[in-house]
């Protein structure tokens, strides 16, 4: 059954005008006449039976229908873009689309990756940011890195590491005093949009009760809780591994040696179980649980 699609001819046309907001625009960015790209447009909207822009001395406009379809095709045809441009890049070279938890990639992962290069120059890593769990089948990923219990239908887990929090600060916020819990609870506690019961899990094993132990600013990543601490907006519960360079130059200290409990979720290397004969990603698995495992006994 033929598919339902306009030409790519036309939703080119249309996602450039529909950015400029200009025909004319359009046309000179796809070296195109103004009068090719109104044709293109025209048989767009005869395709779908629905006005896209309105016309008037002035211009164009694009109409309601009209912005909702061009965010949804400037979205398809970037994803073509990008695979297409995966694909020519590859040149028969192994590579390995990972969907990696944000701070975990940038602050641990991209500073040992060299390693792995030096290793296995014939396989290229590609990595993207994940905060959640996702369905293998629905995406381009090979494997994914993320934080959890190691329960992802379809994978196989191999586990890396706990992640420890501990309280940090800027050490301009405890002005030279040692902190204590109780000190702690008096002070703005910034809160982890994915782990929201942290600090009441850290104050429940001081032996406090914290009625405001869910107050404070929410941010998503360590990242900028990392930046939020050190410019003394509050404490952040954040694993030191995670932060090493700010706690060498000082910008950040540990406000009390405690760490959250360990509840069961870690950091984890997640393969589908259709990947795991993958050399490339054997080569891969081997190499970063053996990292994982050198770092837990630095």
């Amino acid at each position: 059954m033929r598919r339902k699609i306009p030409s790519t001819a036309a939703l080119v046309a249309f996602e450039a005008s529909a950015r400029h907001q200009s025909f004319t625009r359009a046309a000179d960015e796809l070296a195109l006449t103004q009068g090719a790209v109104c044709r293109q447009i025209a048989s767009l909207e005869t395709f779908l039976g629905v006005e896209l822009f309105r016309r008037s001395r002035r211009g164009v406009v694009l109409t309601e229908a009209g912005t909702a379809y061009s965010r949804k095709v400037a979205a398809q045809l970037d994803a073509v873009e990008r695979d297409t441009l995966a694909l020519m890049g590859a040149q028969g070279a192994m590579s390995i689309e990972l969907a990696v938890v944000p701070t975990f990639g940038t602050q641990w992962l991209l500073p040992r990756l060299k390693d792995f290069q030096r290793q296995h120059p014939e396989v290229t890593v590609h990595l993207t940011n994940r905060t959640r769990p996702f369905l293998f089948a629905d995406t381009g990923f090979d494997a994914a890195i993320y934080f959890g219990d190691g329960d992802w239908s379809g994978t196989e887990a191999h586990f890396l590491m706990h992640e420890h929090l501990m309280p940090v600060c800027s050490p301009a916020l405890l002005d030279g005093q040692p902190a204590s819990a109780a000190r702690i609870a008096e002070l703005p506690l910034l809160q982890q949009t994915t782990r929201p019961y942290a600090w009441r899990q850290w104050f429940n094993a001081q032996g406090l009760n914290v009625a405001r132990d869910m107050t404070g600013p929410r941010l998503e990543l360590f990242s900028m809780l990392a930046q939020a601490a050190c410019h003394e907006m509050g404490v952040a519960l954040i694993p030191p591994f995670l932060i090493q360079r700010e706690l060498e130059e000082g910008s950040l200290v540990v406000a009390l040696d405690a760490p959250v409990p360990d509840n069961g979720r870690a950091y984890y290397l997640m393969v589908p179980e259709r990947k795991v004969e993958s050399a490339a990603l054997s080569a891969f698995r081997d190499w970063l649980v053996s990292e994982a495992g050198a770092y837990r006994h630095e």
